[in-house]
């Protein structure tokens, strides 16, 4: 009998953590070259401490109001507890724990960089404690809480995930004809089974004809402009991209918050933005 290899297996078990823990980049992003489509901004989070202040700035003018909807965060700006980037990872991370008068702390960051028309890709893992209110979304260049005039001016949703209904992908498209409160949003949804365990590439397509979205480039979602006017396409102006994970809320807190899930954190492995050469 030959004597055991232990070497081999140990060494290979730890490549294997080691991937699971720090999933490669992908060099080439999912069928974007294939597009006519050009890389003209990215963060591959390939730095340490806060996230790149020449990037992203933070979002905290809701705070006071609940941003609308009830959430019970307080979202934070500079604060490593809440937004920081660690081994090639962007965490964003919810916290229990008293803050600004309110329970629980949270980030809420926007790009410094508005764009008209492209494709938008960012690679995250959800959180999915009950309470959680994951979002990758844009909103107009300029546009800010306290404007008032939402959603009249636009909003795109791509990717939002509710702790309580873990795996479920929703995205959307809002205006002033076509919105929640109305019940008329455009959305559909995906269930990805293994969204708060593994990465996934959630991915918009934006065109003055049509808004897509994408998970892993398996489109689900789709609206074209259906040249009716702004009340029901206000998107001729350039957008922002929003991470934020929210706690509670309208939506959010549906089935309650379960304290002893937290702390809880969305982690992006990168955001890349192109348009057409």
């Amino acid at each position: 009998m030959r004597p055991l290899n232990l070497v081999a297996p140990i060494l290979l078990g730890l490549f294997l953590f080691c991937c699971a823990a720090h999933p490669p980049k992908t060099n080439k992003p999912l069928a974007a070259n294939d597009k006519g489509y050009k890389l003209i901004w990215s963060d591959e989070f390939d730095y340490s401490g806060l996230p790149d202040s020449a990037k992203w700035t933070y979002d905290t003018e809701g705070n006071n109001a609940g941003w609308g909807n009830n959430e019970a965060q307080f979202y934070t700006s500079k604060r490593i507890k809440n937004a920081h980037v660690k081994d090639g990872v962007l965490h964003i991370v919810a916290q229990k724990e008293d803050f600004g008068g309110k329970e629980y702390t949270s980030a809420r960051l926007i790009t410094k960089t508005a764009w008209q028309y492209g494709r938008f890709e960012t690679r995250a893992k959800l959180p999915d404690g009950r309470g959680t209110w994951a979002a990758i979304w844009m909103m107009p260049g300029g546009w800010s809480f306290n404007d008032g005039n939402w959603p009249d001016v636009g909003e795109f949703d791509i990717m939002e995930h509710v702790g309580h209904d873990a795996g479920v992908i929703h995205a959307s498209a809002h205006s002033r004809d076509y919105q929640w409160q109305k019940g008329t949003q455009q959305t559909d949804t995906i269930h990805i089974a293994e969204a708060t365990n593994k990465f996934h590439t959630y991915i918009w397509e934006w065109t003055p004809k049509v808004v897509k979205a994408y998970v892993d480039d398996q489109l689900y979602f789709e609206y074209k402009n259906e040249g009716l006017g702004e009340n029901k396409w206000p998107y001729e102006k350039p957008f922002y991209l929003i991470l934020n994970v929210a706690v509670g809320g309208t939506w959010g807190s549906m089935q309650g918050i379960d304290n002893e899930a937290f702390p809880q954190a969305m982690e992006v492995d990168y955001v890349r933005v192109y348009q057409r050469e």
